[in-house]
């Protein structure tokens, strides 16, 4: 925690003397989302609509729904299990209450799988000062999730999860703005999949090893601290920078950092170009392959638990549409994303190969995959 006061002072004291109003509610919008993954064997679509309205002149209240239909075939899935499809339904909804320069946010969510559910209620406040050049945002959630093991009746864990943010953004002059954050997340209860196992070395089985489910700390705790930077330049176009650095008490250390670049073509459209490369060391306990059968008390074959690194390119393309106005509409805009992200695990190995004979276990090569991203949203002024 030091080491966000100390970058705190820092900030503070490159405060510059531009001038910015005093805090706002947000717009009333709508939007439409149209979501696509496809990568590693799993495939992720579906919708989200967003829709914000003001009461009065200091609250406003939003909705948004969203849906994930999945359909997964993934290198786990293919090595111990069936292909499967389900989908999940998430709702959330909150209010924002302005008290002079002073943002009040509450909110609460709910998602449903077959075999999960997630409450979370959220409560933030947000507060501008030194001459409105900077912006202090604290945040805490809390939530009550629910794990379920389909085809067990009897399977029900319990997870708790707490969440705190705080941020700081700063404008430095009338072209930089820059922001601090850091993020402390505890949790506490059922944190594995239930259906996921991990390999061990076994001469009495034909492929030279067997399966047994993976076993995970009871708790888990994890700070992460992010520096940005966003540069608008003279002709309506924008630079932005970040860095992330994450750590855990499992032993995990990541960090990422993102360039990205926005520019205006013709009146009405703008291109969006970013660059992203993620890195990450393994958890302590997890491992590919085991010497043997319960080899530690805490075991993990999760790709997601090992080291890796992963790298997206991403291009997006907005066209603003009734800028004067239509009806009653005061404008809008449609947009396209398009994110291709490449991932390389350094201790994790596609076991696959193994299994069907083609290497000894432990000699399988390195697993990688492919992921394309597609979103397409309309969004809407009123």
């Amino acid at each position: 925690m030091h080491r966000l006061l100390r970058l705190v002072i820092v900030v503070l004291a490159l405060v510059s003397s531009a001038s910015l109003s005093a805090a706002v509610l947000p717009e009333e919008r709508a939007d439409a989302l149209y979501h696509a993954y496809d990568g590693g064997g799993v495939e992720i679509s579906g919708p989200s609509v967003l829709v914000r309205k003001s009461i009065g002149q200091s609250m406003s209240v939003y909705a948004n729904y969203y849906v994930d239909n999945v359909t997964s075939a993934s290198i786990d899935v293919e090595l111990y299990a069936s292909p499967y499809t389900e989908k999940r339904n998430e709702f959330r909804a909150g209010f924002d209450y302005l008290v002079d320069k002073a943002t009040l946010s509450v909110g609460y969510g709910n998602s449903e799988e077959t075999d999960y559910t997630a409450d979370t209620a959220f409560f933030g406040i947000s507060q501008d000062f030194f001459g409105d050049l900077s912006t202090l945002s604290m945040s805490f959630s809390v939530g009550s999730d629910e794990v379920r093991k389909t085809g067990d009746p009897t399977f029900a864990e319990p997870i708790d999860r707490h969440a705190y943010r705080v941020n700081l953004s700063q404008i430095l002059t009338k072209s930089l703005i820059m922001g601090l954050s850091w993020e402390l997340i505890t949790d506490k209860g059922f944190l594995n999949n239930p259906y996921r196992q991990v390999r061990y070395l076994d001469d009495n089985a034909d492929i030279g090893y067997s399966f047994q489910d993976e076993v995970y700390p009871g708790t888990r705790s994890s700070d992460a601290y992010a520096l940005r930077a966003k540069y608008f330049l003279p002709y309506r176009a924008s630079l932005h920078a970040e860095y992330r650095v994450f750590d855990d008490n499992w032993g995990i250390h990541a960090d990422n950092y993102e360039l990205g670049y926005t520019h205006p073509l013709y009146e009405s459209w703008l291109l969006d170009l970013k660059f992203r490369h993620y890195n990450q060391t393994g958890a302590t306990f997890y491992s590919d392959l085991f010497p043997r059968r319960n080899a530690q008390d805490y075991l993990a074959r999760d790709k997601e638990l090992s080291t890796f690194s992963s790298t997206t390119v991403g291009v997006g393309v907005s066209y603003e549409f009734a800028k004067n106005g239509w009806g009653f509409i005061d404008r809008g805009s449609v947009n396209v994303l398009y994110d291709l992200m490449q991932f390389d695990y350094k201790d994790f190995r596609n076991a696959l190969v193994s299994k069907e004979g083609l290497a000894e276990p432990g000699e399988e090569p390195r697993y990688s995959f492919d992921a394309n991203v597609l979103q397409f949203f309309i969004s809407i002024w009123y």
